[in-house]
């Protein structure tokens, strides 16, 4: 009866600390000020020892953030040892050469106490509205440094014993193009943090100290051994794996390698990036945080998604990273655009790992094309946004590609904000929205789609997009073609199209004008002639692909109303050497 209660104490507490931050994410969504975080659910929350390690974090907000808070709490911990932390203390920080990402993504943290002493740390995450720096909304498409990128913060009070540090929050306001909204932001990072200590305390109060420390280190070694059978799955040997990256914006004619060895062993792996091209003087770089975080989500892909993220998915994944490189730049080396490299990264550990568990092998995806909008009329206030859409998942071995989701690493379209509140929120009027025809790479499983989002302006604006996977578009796998290149453009009332490039920034826009963007589709899967006629013809009624494309790379020919397959032609078709 003991062990069976023990049991049940185990799996309450593992589920109330899981819980706790799932809380607290949604607490930051809900109370912030921002239409991108409200809608799309852009944060991220969650629990730490004081010793740094990661007990629960939130999983239903984006991914990318899996390491960002767990590896920011050390740099907080030197500046602020804990004997000088009180019940009821904030803290603040964004600097990415010390844990964090960028400069609008801030990190809030709080200390949580038993028996008078820090035992655990409340942390929230999110892009607030603009700290600064060149552009708005922190989008600083073509920043050569991270001072041109917004304010950066070293760990700082935010709130002491309950009191806001008023310095702080000016500091803030008086840095921002739109305070109040950033403002709010900042106060719904800070209720995540309450709600998440008030859990935690409740937990302390209910079964003591001792028991919920002795509970989560147990925990935590349950996903280790987990994590550790899970990669004992994996062929053991050295597999490499190579992402091309087109631009960083800056030099343009300038490709950049993210290269990748992953060395199996018994039960876990070291990922080495040796030969990975030299920090890029664009905002491309990414922190070694972000490399982490890309790291474990790509290993992940190879293992038991029911494994809860904790401590115990670091433990038996070693990483190498050197300096000076595009995973972990020198300062001040502009990290804004990261992104493009920590899903270079990832698409190269998948290949790596695609040749120990060929069974998981998928293409290349499309990656999130971000877009800022800021502006204000006459007699009205300053607004701002930011933005993002997806293109299409590389197509997997076994199944096609999912539309317009891209990389899972950014939670797919559950952080893309809907077009009702948008237009409602800001003077624009969203005029068409659709997925990309034949956009998806050909193959035996086809990629995803891409989308076409026409945005046009009421008010006058100034644009600064960035996108990617656009002059070298997502490549197949195993036979399976490329996906279609996306791109952005400004088509102006008068009819003219102005395509812009992949990086632009200080875009003027009249009421009126449209921002048009393309995104690109996923890679395919496996030569495109092998795929199943039916799956070709599926395709062709919900719209997804054309009928001549379906007879000219698939070779399945339909008849005349293109609702049924002529399968004498199309075996006559696909006999004939292409």
């Amino acid at each position: 009866m003991t062990a069976a209660r023990d049991a049940i104490t185990a799996e309450v507490l593992r589920a109330a600390f899981a819980l706790a931050a799932e809380e607290a994410g949604i607490v930051v969504v809900r109370a912030a000020h921002s239409t991108f975080i409200q809608e799309g659910a852009d944060a991220c929350a969650a629990v730490l020892d004081t010793t740094g390690q990661l007990v629960a974090q939130s999983a239903a907000t984006t991914l990318m953030h899996g390491a960002s808070l767990r590896a920011t709490l050390p740099a907080l911990l030197a500046d602020i040892p804990l004997e000088l932390m009180e019940p009821g203390d904030v803290y603040v920080t964004n600097d990415p050469y010390r844990g964090g990402i960028h400069a609008n993504d801030l990190l809030v943290f709080r200390p949580v106490f038993a028996n008078d002493e820090p035992r655990w740390f409340a942390g929230t995450l999110v892009h607030v509205a603009d700290v600064g720096g060149v552009a708005a909304a922190g989008l600083a498409a073509l920043a050569t440094d991270v001072f041109a990128e917004g304010l950066l913060l070293p760990p700082v009070s935010l709130v002491r014993r309950g009191e806001p540090v008023e310095e702080v929050w000016r500091i803030l306001g008086r840095n921002s193009r739109s305070p109040e909204r950033v403002l709010g932001d900042v106060r719904a990072l800070v209720a995540g943090v309450n709600v998440m200590a008030a859990r935690i305390e409740e937990l302390v109060d209910r079964y003591g100290a001792t028991a919920v420390r002795a509970e989560i280190d147990a925990d935590i070694d349950y996903v280790a051994t987990r994590m550790r059978d899970e990669l004992r799955r994996l062929a053991r040997g050295r597999y490499e794996g190579t992402f091309a990256i087109e631009s960083d914006g800056v030099d343009p004619e300038r490709t950049f390698e993210v290269r990748v060895a992953v060395e199996v062993g018994d039960g876990d792996v070291t990922v080495d990036f040796d030969g990975t091209s030299a920090q890029a003087r664009g905002s491309i770089n990414s922190s070694p945080s972000q490399t982490l975080s890309a790291v474990v989500y790509a290993v992940r892909c190879f293992v038991d998604p029911t494994i809860p993220m904790n401590e115990g998915c670091f433990r038996h994944v070693a990483v190498r990273v050197p300096r000076g490189c595009l995973v972990n730049p020198d300062p001040p080396a502009a990290c804004g655009g990261r992104i493009v490299t920590m899903c270079a990264a990832i698409e190269a550990i998948i290949a790596a790992l695609s040749e120990a568990r060929p069974d998981r092998a998928v293409a290349a995806s499309a990656l999130i094309h971000v877009y800022a909008l800021a502006g204000s009329g006459e007699g009205a206030p300053p607004w701002l946004t930011l933005g993002y859409e997806f293109g299409g998942v590389g197509a997997r071995n076994g199944a096609d590609g999912p539309d317009a989701t891209g990389p899972y690493v950014l939670g797919g379209r559950s952080v893309i904000t809907q077009v009702e509140p948008f237009e409602a929120a800001l003077p624009v009027l969203v005029r068409e929205y659709r997925l990309r025809a034949d956009s998806g790479g050909a193959g035996t499983f086809r990629g995803g789609l891409g989308v076409e989002t026409a945005i046009e302006v009421l008010s006058d604006a100034t644009l600064t997009s960035r996108g990617d996977r656009i002059a070298m578009p997502p490549p197949g796998s195993r036979g399976g073609a490329q996906g279609e290149p996306g791109r952005s453009s400004v088509r102006r009332p008068d009819g003219r199209e102005e395509v812009l490039d992949a990086r632009a920034a200080g875009v003027v826009l009249r009421a009126g004008d449209r921002f048009v963007l393309r995104t690109s589709g996923g890679g395919g899967f496996g030569p495109p002639r092998q795929r199943d006629p039916a799956s070709v013809l599926a395709d062709v009624v919900e719209g997804r692909c054309t009928r001549a494309h379906a007879e000219e790379v698939y070779g399945v020919v339909l008849d005349e109303a293109g609702t049924a397959i002529d399968d004498d032609a199309t075996r006559m078709l696909r006999e004939t050497p292409s």
